[in-house]
């Protein structure tokens, strides 16, 4: 039965993995079901949030933006906090599909066996009106006061499954224990000799102080950069 291991959560833009962006990343660290570790960061993505985004999670643009890190150094220090622990989550594979496929981009590994406790509520709860995190929480009489913040959600996480395995781990054991979590992310190509020049220039001509390992963009996330800094900035002007 699993009782140490690592639950997490993501707060980001959408549901698209291919398309949307980590804003916030929270975890705690269990060891034989109690809590002694967290992890917390928010990641700067360097454009707007929509309305519907920051009014579901309370994070603003000048939250990420004051508070918020380049995303690479974000999953590789969450990929080392993880080092050697099983992963728990509420829909746990929307998050781990999240993080593997950033992972991956930065040719990191994170092959990880978890337990989703969404499944253990489909299980073990089916009276529930439905299995949202909130209505365990609720059944558990967990008060979360920061619903849809990622580290929050993890506690809430973390809590809802430790008593899951009291009231159910002696019916069926098996089910709390952890299995693997397959997810090939799609293979994605290489930034553009053209939009590599066209990024410089850009930065360059409105003299932004650049942060980001160009290098290693893919052509996904080098056309979402320029994107965002002609949103912010606007377009260059050629005169002849």
């Amino acid at each position: 039965m699993l009782r140490t291991y690592i639950c997490f959560d993501l707060e980001t833009t959408g549901l698209s993995v291919e398309q949307d962006e980590i804003i916030e990343v929270g975890a705690v660290k269990v060891v034989e079901g109690r809590l002694t570790e967290q992890f917390t960061c928010f990641v700067n993505i360097h454009k707007p949030l929509t309305p519907f985004i920051s009014e579901l999670t309370g994070i603003s643009d000048e939250m990420l933006q004051r508070e918020g890190y380049e995303k690479q150094p974000v999953i590789e220090e969450f990929i080392k906090f993880c080092e050697g622990y099983d992963l728990i989550g509420h829909n746990l594979m929307f998050d781990y599909k999240f993080m593997k496929t950033n992972a991956t981009s930065y040719q990191l590994p994170f092959e990880k066996k978890g337990i989703d406790t969404l499944d253990l509520a489909r299980k073990f709860l089916p009276e529930l009106p439905n299995k949202k995190l909130g209505t365990l929480c609720e059944y558990y009489q967990y008060r979360n006061d920061k619903a849809h913040r990622a580290v929050y959600d993890a506690r809430a996480t973390a809590y809802c499954y430790e008593q899951m395995v009291k009231q159910f781990g002696n019916i069926d054991p098996k089910q709390f224990e952890a299995t693997p979590l397959f997810y090939r992310p799609k293979k994605s190509e290489p930034m553009t000799a053209k939009q590599k020049r066209y990024l410089n220039d850009l930065l360059k001509y409105h003299k932004i102080e650049n942060k980001t390992n160009i290098e290693q963009l893919s052509k996904s996330e080098a056309s979402k950069l320029i994107d965002s800094i002609i949103l912010k900035h606007g377009m260059m002007r050629r005169f002849e």
